[in-house]
């Protein structure tokens, strides 16, 4: 199995369940709200870990009791925390809207994400991991320093360009691979066509991986769906977790962890290893 090192965001999310988006000015009632934790870089880590990659998570979270919640979450589930610094601004936060469809509305405060740095531990990690895996919730230089760090080490660089932004020459440089959705494949087309592997997540309809040798498409699965949020990062993580796949298979596998974590509520609802291998037999799929 491959060994994953995430550097990214973590934050504490309050998801709120509606049965429908209010409108501008409008109250509607909630139907429950929970806390937990959240963070495109911690989704990933867990999704990593849950699908028993060996996870190391690099970031930053405050000294409150928020970072307790958050980091607690993460080590149960077999990410390592180690290497998360404390800071003094208040740990991220994310309020999150539900509605009855499983769309979602967030609104991200960064707080202590904005703090993130590679230090010498952090980079000593990168250097001992297969895969590096990388978002764009944290400062920019902090991305590029870790894909630096990673290619003079060797280490595979995976980057999910999301939030979606202009990525600088220098890191488009530095990745082995981009994991994006139609959107953000559109807005960055010109960074990335220059990038060796690219892996287009396709929503219902599966997704695409482009590289050297062709093209591999792996159809999606249909599930009733509660709530979208975090699916992409489930997907991001297991996709790390199996990069010593064979293309079809690692695909397959992370298109089921994003469909099952569509079916529970909260970002932090990635599947383990085994629940993926029962979801793909249930479909007569050998895992």
């Amino acid at each position: 199995m491959t060994s994953v090192v995430v550097v990214g965001s973590v934050n504490l999310d309050a998801v709120t369940v509606c049965e429908r988006f209010p409108q501008p000015g409008e109250t509607v009632t909630g139907v429950s709200v929970s806390f937990g934790q959240g963070g495109k870089g911690a989704n990933q880590a867990r999704s990593a870990a849950r699908a028993g990659a060996s996870t190391v998570f690099i970031g930053a979270v405050g000294e409150d009791a928020a970072a307790d919640t958050v980091l607690d979450a993460l080590a149960a589930a077999d990410v390592d925390v180690t290497r998360v610094a404390r800071v003094e601004d208040g740990t991220g936060f994310a309020n999150v809207t539900v509605d009855a469809s499983g769309e979602n509305h967030i609104v991200v405060v960064p707080g202590a994400n904005a703090a993130v740095r590679v230090d010498e531990a952090a980079r000593r990690a990168i250097a001992d991991a297969d895969v590096l895996l990388l978002q764009l919730e944290i400062p920019l230089p902090a991305v590029i320093d870790s894909a630096r760090a990673a290619r003079e080490a060797g280490t595979v660089v995976l980057l999910n360009p999301s939030p979606v932004q202009a990525l600088p020459d220098e890191l488009v440089d530095l990745l082995d691979a981009v994991i994006v959705n139609r959107h953000e494949e559109k807005a960055l087309a010109e960074a990335v066509e220059r990038v060796p592997h690219v892996i287009t997540t396709l929503g219902g309809d599966g997704a695409r991986a482009t590289g050297p040798d062709g093209s591999v498409d792996t159809p999606g699965f249909a599930v009733a769906v509660v709530d979208t949020t975090g699916a992409g990062d489930a997907f991001a993580g297991a996709l790390a977790a199996h990069w010593d796949l064979p293309t079809a298979e690692r695909l397959r596998r992370a298109n089921a962890a994003g469909a099952l974590t569509a079916t529970a509520s909260g970002a932090a609802a990635a599947p383990t290893a085994a629940e993926v291998d029962d979801f793909l037999a249930a479909r007569g799929i050998s895992p």
